[in-house]
């Protein structure tokens, strides 16, 4: 039996949640969605980008990525909100909660979007393109925004049909479909091909998918080595990847952050490690894994990028350890340029409970520093993040649980911002 898949997408998901919480419940009367506005990152804390932004921000050319002050010289009136991605996790458990009313088997793609198979639960709701829009219209009635429905035999060409025309549609895109709707687009809208993809594709004189799909696809190998005999495949409608209802094992876990300025010494440089180590440590502990790798990798203020890893002789779930091996690299890494952003990133993860390997010369106490992490981690689950800190960490601008979503933007304050 051929497979029914759908992807659902959130439309300007950020923005399109803000704008219903203000209006449901901070007294709103404009809609952020009518207007030209976005969601921005904080320009104080130079993460000053376009993190979302409405259809008629748009239509001034403002696009997701931009800076701040870029966007303000397409439309000087952008209306621009702070992120609050406390309201996001929520808005997402619930547009996720709405799906799983209509199949067991719901892959959440990402926050704002999700593949479902219908393949044995559509008959259950009705026809296809009836099913699709139950699911629309029941997320608008029940959560106050609106969806693309994708529907198709597989993710790829269910995804590419929910971009189609936007917001609150439905479109289909099935294999004998593909050379009307699919083909005449950009080589730009496949899956899959990025910018850098796109300008080596034109250069090439491939402008549409359609002239990609009738390439040669060992002559894009050739070229693009194996990401050119995926994105011929995929132009061809090709993939057979299936809806997973439970995410795969991360394979690494990391957590960078942009610096409040430009950091040109050590000791501000190993705080801000630390900082990083206590939250990768601290997701390593949670999903009960240890790494083998620890990599550190720094951007410096000229936007330049450069990294160096360590493979461990125990892998390892340790905020010391995790630091004490980012110190080194950074130490063998930097060439004391000023730095703008520094990252820390482990891989080779495998599942904790193995026996650790010392030597009668290892003088450090780990089941102390394990002991001392998982007290840590309990209080901090407890009573919230700030209850234990570090001393080095006092009056200092730098947060001492860094890295993923900073702090700025996991709540807003809308007693303090004007809700209109």
């Amino acid at each position: 039996m051929e497979s029914t898949i759908f992807h659902i997408d959130v439309n300007s998901a950020f923005l399109s949640w803000e704008a219903v919480y203000r209006l449901a419940h901070k007294g709103g009367k404009q809609d952020l969605r009518e207007i030209a506005s976005a969601v921005g990152g904080d320009m104080t804390m130079r993460h000053g980008i376009i993190l979302a932004k409405s259809i008629p921000a748009k239509r001034y050319g403002i696009k997701t990525g931009e800076t701040i002050l870029e966007a303000q010289r397409k439309c000087p009136n952008l209306v621009i909100v702070p992120p609050n991605y406390s309201l996001y996790e929520k808005c997402s458990a619930a547009f996720m909660n709405v799906l799983r009313e209509y199949s067991d088997v719901v892959e959440q793609y990402s926050i704002d979007e999700a593949f479902v198979d219908m393949t044995s639960s559509v008959r259950l709701f009705g026809t296809l393109e009836e099913v699709a829009v139950q699911i629309k219209d029941s997320i608008h009635n029940k959560l106050g925004f609106t969806v693309n429905v994708g529907v198709s035999s597989s993710k790829l060409l269910a995804k590419m049909a929910s971009d189609f025309k936007k917001p609150d549609m439905v479109h289909t895109l099935y294999p004998e479909e593909i050379p009307q709707k699919m083909w005449p687009l950009p080589v730009s809208d496949l899956f899959f091909v990025g910018r850098a993809t796109a300008k080596k594709l034109f250069d090439l004189g491939i402008k549409t998918i359609g002239e990609l799909a009738a390439a040669d696809p060992m002559w894009l190998k050739g070229i693009l080595k194996k990401q050119g005999e995926v994105i011929w495949g995929f132009a061809n409608g090709v993939d057979v990847s299936p809806v997973l209802a439970e995410p795969p094992a991360n394979k690494g876990y990391g957590n960078s952050t942009t610096t409040p300025y430009d950091v040109t010494d050590v000791e501000t440089a190993d705080r801000v490690l630390l900082a990083l180590a206590e939250t990768v440590g601290y997701r390593l502990r949670t999903d009960n894994v240890q790494a083998s790798v620890v990599a550190v990798g720094i951007r410096y203020a000229d936007l330049s990028y450069v990294s160096h890893q360590t493979v461990l002789k125990t892998a390892t779930n340790l905020t010391w350890e995790i630091y004490q091996a980012a110190c080194r690299l950074f130490l063998e890494l930097w060439d004391h340029r000023p730095i703008r952003h520094l990252g820390i990133h482990t891989s080779r993860v495998r599942e904790d409970g193995f026996f650790r390997q010392t030597t009668l010369f290892d003088e450090i106490d780990y089941e102390k520093l394990e002991k001392v992490d998982k007290t840590v981690d309990a209080l901090r689950e407890r009573y919230g993040m700030d209850t234990v800190m570090r001393a080095t960490f006092l009056r200092q601008p730098i947060d001492h649980m860094s890295g993923g979503i900073s702090r700025e933007k996991r709540t807003v304050d809308y007693d303090k911002v004007k809700v209109q």
